[in-house]
């Protein structure tokens, strides 16, 4: 998959890069696509959706009952969000063909190969990882996805996909989207393991505010859920908290219209991670991921 660069844009176009991006073809451009809009047009929106959409498969009582299991919230939440991000980042950053790219796949792959996944629930995750962004974008985005963006988005995970050998990946955007809404109807429901997780999720989202600034922030972070998610968690909607965060959100993205273009990459200067000391520029793809179980029950565990 070769890299292609995109020429800094005019000095102050804030739209220069939509329109490249709307020239490009969808599916065979998708990796260049990918990289320009969650690298350099919704960095930071990205982040936050990928978080939301980890968050979103716990309340899946199969998914977060494995993961409450686990015990990877529980004990190292913060590590278990910075490998997740560092890994998607570096799919991106280098492609999923490259080096590195193999390398994350290698250990997404060996990280799953531990436990009894149903297939089901590794392609919804995979939608998740599709879809979230995109719906959090056009609540909150600076600017409205251009099509090439949603669709190259699709493209890309749909590879992810392949190299995870999960089987039945539609091979169109709205059939994948379409199996997304059906999986949550009908599976997301409540369980005491996916609302332990959840409630450790939320708490590793309040540490990265001081202390005082913590129950508004978990108040925040509920008040973000929509209904479903809510009430697979048994949360009730903090109405003044979902008011304000949402009212934040909106008028973060009217501010950064009036910002000029981000000429340089998250993926090339990415923020310090949180659950390793020093910056990231010190670690390698591979110095990331879980390690084996040991204590599991054996219902969680592959057969072997």
């Amino acid at each position: 998959m070769a890299r292609r660069h995109l020429d800094p844009p005019p000095r102050g176009d804030r739209y220069a890069r939509a329109r490249h991006l709307a020239t490009l073809d969808a599916a065979h451009d998708h990796a260049h696509i990918y990289r320009i809009s969650s690298g350099l047009e919704f960095p930071w929106d990205y982040q936050r959706a990928l978080e939301l959409a980890l968050l979103r498969t716990f309340a899946v009582p199969s998914i977060g009952g494995l993961v409450d299991a686990t015990g990877q919230f529980a004990h190292a939440g913060q590590r278990r969000y910075d490998d997740t991000l560092v890994l998607m980042a570096a799919l991106a950053k280098y492609g999923y063909d490259s080096p590195e790219g193999k390398t994350a796949l290698g250990t997404i792959n060996r990280a799953h190969s531990w436990y009894a996944i149903d297939n089901a629930d590794l392609l919804y995750t995979l939608s998740a990882f599709v879809f979230e962004p995109i719906r959090w974008i056009e609540r909150y985005g600076w600017r409205p996805l251009v099509a090439q963006e949603r669709v190259a988005a699709f493209h890309f995970y749909r590879h992810v996909g392949l190299r995870m050998n999960i089987r039945g990946i539609p091979g169109r955007y709205e059939d994948l989207e379409r199996y997304n809404r059906e999986y949550e109807a009908v599976r997301f429901a409540p369980a005491p393991g996916g609302r332990r997780v959840a409630d450790h999720a939320v708490d590793v989202a309040c540490h990265w505010v001081p202390g005082p600034l913590r129950p508004v922030m978990r108040a925040m972070a509920i008040g973000l859920m929509d209904e479903p998610l809510r009430r697979a968690f048994a949360y009730p909607e903090p109405r003044a908290a979902s008011h304000l965060a949402r009212l934040g959100l909106r008028l973060r993205a009217r501010c950064s219209r009036l910002l000029p273009p981000r000429r340089r990459s998250f993926y090339d200067h990415p923020p310090k991670v949180r659950s390793y000391p020093g910056t990231q520029h010190d670690y390698a793809v591979d110095d990331f991921g879980v390690s084996a179980p040991t204590a599991v029950e054996p219902r969680w565990r592959r057969r072997t």
